[in-house]
């Protein structure tokens, strides 16, 4: 009885105790200094910092030692072994899931039984000289097992005899000069042609078109050698003895060979392996240029044209066909026995999950697999990745979430022909094409070291200038200035020089499917050589065996501050993608580069003006839409402008309209003979897959045109591309307005 009187007695005290209590804390909370309660806009101010501040290039340098410290080439138990360490990781980190995403698609290997090599024989058939076997392995390395030796990927067999012609880069002028000009027939013969200008893939097309038995590339000094540096490993040139791997394949966005268009899972109908898409009929090798330079000291036949057809070996580079004087019967024989097999393959799939639009993503992507060790490519995108995902899993479980949800990939077989991002962009095309705001690339994060490199869509534009304000540049001389002014100084823009250069894009990595196919707003930013300056051909050890952790250390980036800076970036582009309220993209700059695009186009044609009035070709119509666009365009951001924040339907839609305006480029027929390339702005080049085209379909209808047997009908086929890039741009305009 005694214990309930006392617990009535509590609890007629409480309203009392807690009536103080009150009085108490507002008179405190009155009479303290006045502090500003943490808005909206701080917190994500906080968040941003945070992300940012938690990267360290201590760590970029840790995931890049243990990550190239093996061989890890698709398809390879190493691969899939650093695979599982990836996922694992992200787990740690704090993602809500880290999968593996299988897919079994066509790769393609040396014979170990039966090397690879290119001879040179007499009139008896003896070998009388043979290319070396393999590269010698680099100073540390030399236990290693695992490194094939150097092969182009996707090389039919074969073992053809034939003089041998030298084709300068084996660019499409390059054969017009041979064929048109020079009277030079590559028809049955072998040809070699050093590498640089244009992707690998299509000098190896170029050279089947010309009627060529085989195709040898070398890395030419010219293009591969840095004057004043000494050969790796006491410098970062290219060894004589490097060559460069790589695939040789003409996919046009096709995914793997044997599934086109369609995710390589075990359900699916897949061609025969001889039928492939893209594989090239003649066979390929590349070698070194101690040994071209054996070859091209032989050559017979013409001297070279000009001095664009020189590289700095110590040899004439005569034309051919076939050797000269006392070697004159002697011919060139390749060996060439690759395999093509079907091999499983392994995506990592990291999703941290959005807390407002769980179903808008962000995509960061970049691929794991390597030739060799993978110094600069991919891993150094792969190091720096693996930070982003650590410094994003760290504010997740601090108790923040982004907006709309991130998805984190680390593709493979890339180097195979972008096969994992492609294979699982074809997998999820429906959801992503719903549900994708936009992608950006993990690549490797440097390929030199000089200056910022921006290649994306004109919506990104804005984006990418404000955030590069905000990071502090790590170049020398540079200190305590930003990114951007570092990047405007060392390569403003050609057309306005007030802002830095952005660069369209091309191929070569894994945002192609998103970006080429599926109509996502992409992007990558990575450190680059000078481009003025340096008159090498990417970075000379690019895709060797000399391509190590060490080579990074010691000559790209000693402190990782340029990676961490990368780190930096890309990580801010995505926090900005996934956390705004509204999407950071601005379609007034598309309409300006459309504007600029149309205007290029139609120079083009101007060369020829008589045609175009035999003809009856106007570009008015394009330019009628690209006004338009431009119109619609401004009229939307100021909507935007007035939009109510506080109505997540109106903010939605407007968002919506964002999302889906680079989709609206698009057309689902695709480009002529191209069909996967859906962009009617964008195209990797025909020429060049690494670089971007504008129009690509009325580029490609004019191309060589007066060439052409039928003037009339290849000049309607230049109109019906008119049509098509009228059509689309005032579709897209028509996305913009606003909404009923």
């Amino acid at each position: 009885m005694a214990r309930s009187k006392a617990t009535l007695c509590i609890w007629l005290g409480c309203p009392g105790l807690l009536g103080c209590f009150l009085l108490g804390f507002l008179a405190g909370w009155f009479t303290k200094p006045t502090e500003k309660n943490p808005n909206f806009s701080d917190v994500c101010q906080n968040v941003r910092h945070k992300l940012v501040a938690e990267m360290k290039a201590e760590n970029i340098k840790q995931f890049l030692r243990s990550f190239t410290k093996l061989p890890h080439l698709a398809g390879t138990e190493q691969n899939l072994l650093l695979a599982k360490q990836i996922q694992g990781q992200w787990k740690e980190f704090g993602l809500d899931s880290a999968e593996l995403v299988h897919y079994d698609v066509l790769l393609s290997y040396p014979n170990e039984k039966q090397p690879n090599y290119i001879s040179v024989i007499d009139d008896q058939g003896n070998e009388i000289f043979n290319t070396s076997l393999f590269e010698p392995h680099p100073q540390g390395y030399e236990n290693v097992t695992g490194v094939l030796p150097p092969y182009n990927a996707f090389s039919p067999q074969g073992v053809p005899e034939a003089d041998l012609i030298y084709v300068n880069y084996g660019r499409t002028e390059d054969y017009f000069k041979l064929e048109r000009e020079m009277g030079i027939n590559c028809t049955g013969k072998i040809v070699i042609a050093r590498y640089g200008k244009i992707f690998r893939g299509n000098k190896v097309k170029n050279a089947m078109l010309a009627g060529a038995q085989g195709i040898i590339l070398y890395s030419d000094p010219a293009d591969y050698w840095a004057p004043g540096v000494d050969a790796y490993p006491d410098g970062w040139n290219l060894p004589g003895e490097g060559a460069q791997r790589g695939n040789v394949l003409n996919l046009n966005g096709a995914g793997d060979p044997l599934t086109p268009g369609y995710p390589a899972k075990e359900y699916m109908f897949r061609y025969k392996v001889n039928e492939g898409v893209g594989i090239p009929k003649i066979p390929v090798h590349p070698i070194g240029y101690h040994d071209a330079e054996v070859l091209l000291r032989a050559m017979g036949g013409p001297a070279a044209p000009d001095s664009s057809w020189k590289g700095s070996l110590n040899v004439s580079y005569n034309i051919g066909p076939g050797f000269a004087d006392d070697s004159s019967t002697r011919k060139v024989r390749m060996h060439v026995h690759t395999n093509n097999k079907i091999t499983r393959i392994y995506n990592v799939i990291g999703i941290l999950r959005g807390a407002v639009e769980p179903d808008r993503y962000i995509i960061l992507g970049g691929h794991r697999d390597s030739w060799v060790f993978g110094g600069i490519d991919p891993t150094t995108g792969a190091a720096v990745l693996q930070e982003v995902v650590r410094s994003f899993g760290k504010m997740k479980m601090e108790g923040w979430r982004p907006k709309r949800t991130i998805i984190f990939a680390s593709w493979d077989a890339e180097e195979f022909g972008l096969l994992g991002s492609t294979e699982w962009a074809e997998e999820n095309a429906r959801v992503l094409q719903e549900r994708a705001v936009a992608y950006i690339n993990t690549d490797s994060s440097i390929e030199g070291n000089y200056t910022l490199r921006v290649d994306c869509t004109p919506l990104l534009y804005k984006l990418v200038y404000n955030l590069t304000k905000e990071i502090l540049s790590p170049d020398e001389g540079y200190e305590n200035k930003s990114l951007y002014e570092s990047w405007l100084e060392k390569d403003p823009a050609t057309e306005n020089n007030s802002y830095p250069r952005i660069n369209k894009l091309g191929s070569g990595s894994d945002f192609e499917a998103y970006f080429q196919r599926l109509g996502i707003a992409s992007g990558r930013v990575r450190y680059t050589k000078n481009r003025k300056a340096d008159k090498f051909s990417n970075y000379p050890v690019y895709h060797t065996v000399y391509e190590t952790f060490e080579l990074v250390e010691k000559f790209y980036d000693p402190t990782f501050k340029k990676q961490l800076t990368i780190a930096q970036l890309r990580g801010k582009l995505v926090y900005e993608l996934a956390d705004s309220q509204v999407i950071p993209f601005d379609c007034r700059d598309y309409g300006e580069a459309l504007k600029g695009y149309s205007n290029r186009i139609y120079e083009l044609a101007k060369k020829h003006e008589e045609q175009l009035k035999t003809y009856k070709v106007s570009f008015d119509p394009l330019f009628s839409a690209v006004v338009d666009f431009s119109k619609a365009a401004a009229e939307f951001h100021k909507r935007l402008e007035q939009v109510d924040k506080k109505d997540p339907v109106a903010v939605r839609i407007m968002n919506d309209q964002l999302m889906f305006i680079e989709r609206a480029f698009t057309d689902p027929l695709g480009l002529p003979g191209r069909k996967f390339y859906r962009h009617v702005i964008f195209a990797p080049s025909s020429h060049n897959k690494y670089a971007g085209e504008s129009f690509p379909g009325i580029y490609d209808a004019m191309f060589d045109i007066e060439s052409k047997a039928d003037q009339h009908g290849a000049w309607e086929e230049v109109k019906r591309q008119i049509s098509i890039a009228a059509f689309t741009v005032q579709a897209a305009a028509g996305t913009l307005k606003e909404v009923a």
